[in-house]
């Protein structure tokens, strides 16, 4: 039988007796109807995950017992770095919540020329928490016990310069609809990947232009122009079978 698995701040050690979040005791209790003595997994989004009992419920409180660490799937051995244009609603949360399911390393949200979304500093706080919390549920459901780190989104001009020069180890690429190159025409076996995708409308051509100034590789995934969130999860997928952890 497959355990529940809960994210966690911080995993204390075996046997120690922790009060879940508020989020997680809710999930437990409202929608799974959970009651104690009931077995679940809990992880840390670093790696970490152990067994664990719900001990007691109070109200809205949810005790879980910490138990024995168990065995969790490595990272994948290609680290892939999501560069994504952001995009309107679902569409950004299915790009996160896949990319994370894919085992990508790192999310990097950006405002791009054709992003129809808009956001002050506040804003963009509450929505890199929501996006957080998207990643969570993801890695829960997936098996997954490390967590992709999530930066704060930025203007894609900054990205591309600050990719000037930086990391020559890393192979840059930007998803463009006829580019000559294919996923399987990269050269070598890449242990670092970044992959640039644009929003709603896909990348401007100025921006293509200064992606490919910054030492980004322009790549196809096909004879089909891609939905911007389907376009990332078929190019990590695609990346992940070539060269990681999917063949």
């Amino acid at each position: 039988m497959r355990l529940t698995r809960i994210h966690v701040d911080g995993l204390p050690a075996e046997g120690a007796l922790l009060p879940l979040a508020p989020r997680a005791a809710a999930h437990l209790t409202r929608v799974l109807r959970l009651k104690a003595g009931a077995k679940i997994a809990v992880f840390d989004g670093g790696g970490h995950e152990h067994d664990a009992t719900i001990e007691a419920l109070r109200g809205d409180r949810v005790d879980i017992r910490i138990g024995a660490a168990r065995q969790t799937p490595p990272p994948s051995r290609l680290s892939i770095t999501l560069a994504q244009g952001i995009s309107r609603g679902d569409r950004m949360e299915y790009a996160i919540q896949k990319a994370t399911e894919l085992g990508v390393t790192r999310i990097v949200p950006l405002f791009c020329e054709r992003s129809v979304v808009k956001l002050d500093e506040r804003q963009a706080e509450r929505k890199l928490e929501h996006w957080l919390g998207i990643a969570i549920s993801a890695a829960e459901q997936c098996g997954r016990a490390d967590l992709p780190e999530l930066l704060a989104p930025r203007k894609l001009a900054d990205h591309l310069g600050a990719a000037r020069g930086a990391d020559p180890g890393l192979l840059r690429l930007v998803l463009a609809p006829h580019a000559s190159i294919s996923a399987r025409e990269l050269p070598g076996t890449p242990a670092a990947i970044e992959i640039l995708i644009g929003p709603e409308g896909g990348l401007a051509d100025d921006e293509l232009a200064l992606a490919t100034l910054a030492g980004y590789t322009r790549l196809r995934l096909g004879p089909r122009i891609l939905r911007t969130e389907t376009a990332a999860a078929a190019a990590i997928a695609a990346l992940q079978t070539l060269h990681g952890d999917l063949g």
